[in-house]
C-alpha cells in the first residue's frame, strides 16, 4: 500500500543563499468508491486509514445509513490510485443503482458528485439538545489535537478531523490532504468502533462551509470547534441543524456562532456571534 509521507528533493533559498536538501509532503491518491460493481465517486485524498473513509463518506453520503449494511470492503491498489470496492445488501444495492453516478473531484472536494443545487444544500440532520460544555473544556480538546497529528507533524501539508469526549479526551483522530476526507475518515472511525457522537465535540483544523456542518449533523455531535472561520451559509446550516459552531478556535478563546446555550457562561439572545477568551 502507499505510504502516506513521500520524501521530495527540494532547494531552498535561505537567508539570501541557496541549499539542496529534502521535505517530507503528504501522498495524494486517486481514492475510487465503489459499490457493487459500479464507480460512485473518485476523490483526491492521502492512503491512509482508507477503512475509515470508506465507512465514512457512504455514510455521509447517505449511500448506506449504518455501517453494517456494508457487506464486504476491499481496498485495492492500481496502477494509477486505489479503489475501495464495497458490497452492499442487496435493498441498499437496488437504492442506489437508482442515483448512481460516476464523477471525479479534487482534492477534497466536499461537494463532488452533487449535480442539483437543492441537493447541495440540502437540511442538515437535526441534532438533539445533549451535553453542555465548558469554555475549558473546548480549549484543552483543541489543544489536544496538534500533538496527535503524526503526518501533519511531517509534512505541515494535512488536515486533521478528531472527535473528544468528557472523560476520554480525543478518542479517534484521522488525517488527510482533504478537511471533508478527514471528516468523512473520522466519521467511520466511530462507526466501526460503535462511538456515539451524541456527547462529544467535533474538532477541526480548517476553516467550517456548508458540508462540513452536513457531516457534523449526520453523525449527531451537538458541538463542532475549528480553528478557522466559518462561511454564512455554514452558520445558518448549523443554526437550522441545532449544532453549536465554535471557531477562530485560538490560544486566547474562541468565538461562538449559533447555539451558544452549550456553552456554559455563554450569552444568550438575538447576536449570531459570541466572543469567549480563555
Amino acid at each position: 500500500m502507499r505510504e502516506p509521507i513521500h520524501q521530495a528533493s527540494r532547494k531552498a533559498w535561505r537567508n539570501g543563499a541557496f541549499s539542496d536538501g529534502a521535505r517530507l509532503i503528504p501522498e495524494e491518491t486517486a481514492l475510487a468508491l465503489t459499490y457493487n460493481g459500479g464507480t460512485y465517486a473518485v476523490m483526491m485524498g492521502t492512503p491512509e486509514d482508507l477503512d475509515d473513509f470508506a465507512v465514512g463518506f457512504s455514510l455521509s453520503e447517505g449511500v448506506v445509513q449504518s455501517a453494517d449494511e456494508i457487506e464486504t470492503l476491499d481496498i485495492v491498489e492500481l496502477d494509477d490510485g486505489i479503489e475501495l470496492r464495497m458490497w452492499l445488501k442487496s435493498e441498499k444495492a437496488d437504492r442506489l443503482a437508482e442515483r448512481r453516478r460516476q464523477i471525479a473531484g479534487p482534492t477534497g472536494c466536499g461537494l463532488c458528485g452533487i449535480d442539483s443545487i437543492a441537493e447541495a444544500v440540502r437540511p442538515a440532520a437535526v441534532v438533539q439538545a445533549g451535553r453542555v460544555f465548558a469554555p475549558r473544556e473546548i480549549m484543552s480538546a483543541m489543544a489536544a489535537v496538534a500533538p496527535l497529528q503524526e503526518i501533519n507533524h511531517q509534512t505541515r501539508a494535512v488536515h486533521a478531523a478528531a472527535f473528544w469526549t468528557d472523560g476520554r479526551g480525543i478518542v479517534a483522530l484521522r488525517e488527510d490532504v482533504g478537511r471533508h476526507n478527514a471528516l468523512d475518515k473520522l466519521a467511520g472511525a466511530l462507526a466501526r468502533n460503535e462511538v456515539a457522537a451524541s456527547d462529544g465535540m467535533v474538532l477541526l483544523t480548517s476553516r467550517v462551509s456548508v458540508e462540513m456542518v452536513q457531516k457534523t449533523a449526520a453523525l449527531g455531535a451537538p458541538l463542532m470547534v475549528a480553528v478557522s472561520a466559518p462561511t454564512a451559509l455554514a452558520v445558518r446550516m448549523a443554526e437550522a441543524a441545532g449544532v453549536t459552531l465554535v471557531a477562530i478556535a485560538r490560544s486566547d478563546g474562541f468565538e461562538i456562532f449559533t447555539h451558544p446555550e452549550r456553552v456554559i457562561g455563554a450569552a444568550t439572545g438575538k447576536e449570531s456571534r459570541y466572543v469567549v477568551v480563555a
